[in-house]
């Protein structure tokens, strides 16, 4: 679903920011019995080129483990919370920049109470923009291929990425003339800041948090998605018991640990989609039993089915 869709459905004009319309859906979908996290699951870019806004979190929010086709930049302005980037897992506060290729998994993991707001500027950029940076400027790494998480508080970026960052924001906004090259204008900027910021020694890439159990976990269901992943054969590699295991899925990732487990396998199907393999081949790749399960678990993850999701891509 694209932002502009989502826009409609909660009749909120363009100017509205997003943690006002994300809440106005929220509270619809919950009165018609559907789970509000699924409208995130598969987002859409409105535009060809680069889509902008911000959004803010007052509550633990539903957001689920998911991918994007386009690159995810997220500017970080306030919040007490942890991210999931990849299988790494990290602190966030104001002023990190967390860098999200296409399909790579990432969410946010909210403590038991949001201590304050969790406030972000959001920019998407496409991978057709991606490519005609990559052709106008071969030598320069602006849209690198790996995640990373920046952090800027306290340096001289924090104040000129911020800058650009709530720029394209408030011309993403107000919509006077022009105002779509002028996003492009200032989101070239940006990219290459961060890749000066990120490429420098002024700035700080903040350590991944200290493993736990549940990095341990997470990378396990990361390195075995292809083989057969049970709650009892876990619990006995990582010398706990299985309620103990489905205890820490639930109270940090919000779902069990088998949802855990298909939502990881879901976004490894969807790169293979992507490259154009037979659907049927995907499933037992991704480690489920059979094509028909598969495909329902992809059809309740997303809404849609596999070759309708191919066709969204193509």
């Amino acid at each position: 679903m694209k932002i502009s869709q989502i826009r409609s459905l909660t009749d909120t004009p363009a100017s509205t920011p997003m943690g006002q319309v994300r809440g106005r859906l929220d509270a619809r979908m919950r009165a018609d019995g559907r789970d509000p996290g699924a409208v995130y699951q598969e987002l859409e870019m409105d535009s060809l080129w680069v889509d902008t806004h911000d959004d803010v979190s007052r509550e633990i929010d539903e957001v689920q483990l998911h991918s994007h086709t386009f690159y995810e930049i997220l500017h970080v302005r306030g919040g007490n919370l942890q991210y999931l980037l990849d299988t790494r897992r990290y602190r966030l506060q104001a002023g990190d920049i967390v860098f999200i290729p296409p399909n790579a998994s990432h969410r946010p993991l909210f403590l038991e109470k949001l201590a304050e707001p969790y406030t972000r500027d959001v920019l998407w950029v496409s991978p057709l923009l991606a490519e005609k940076v990559s052709q106008m400027f071969p030598a320069q790494d602006l849209l690198p291929g790996r995640a990373f998480v920046l952090r800027t508080a306290g340096t001289p970026w924090q104040e000129a990425l911020g800058g650009l960052f709530r720029s394209g924001v408030q011309e993403s906004y107000a919509r006077a003339p022009g105002w779509q090259a002028a996003v492009c204008g200032s989101t070239t900027q940006l990219l290459v800041q961060l890749m000066r910021a990120h490429a420098g020694g002024h700035s700080i890439q903040p350590q991944v948090e200290k493993q736990e159990l549940l990095d341990r976990l997470v990378l396990y269901i990361e390195n075995n998605l292809a083989e057969k992943i049970t709650l009892a054969d876990t619990a006995r590699r990582f010398l706990v018991s299985e309620s103990s295991i489905n205890q820490l899925f639930r109270k940090r990732m919000k779902v069990s640990f088998y949802r855990f487990v298909t939502q990881r396998r879901l976004i490894a199907a969807k790169i293979l989609l992507q490259e154009g393999q037979p659907a049927e081949q995907i499933s037992a790749r991704v480690g489920f039993g059979d094509y028909s399960s598969f495909y329902r678990a992809f059809k309740r993850e997303y809404g849609i089915s596999p070759a309708e999701y191919r066709k969204l891509q193509e």
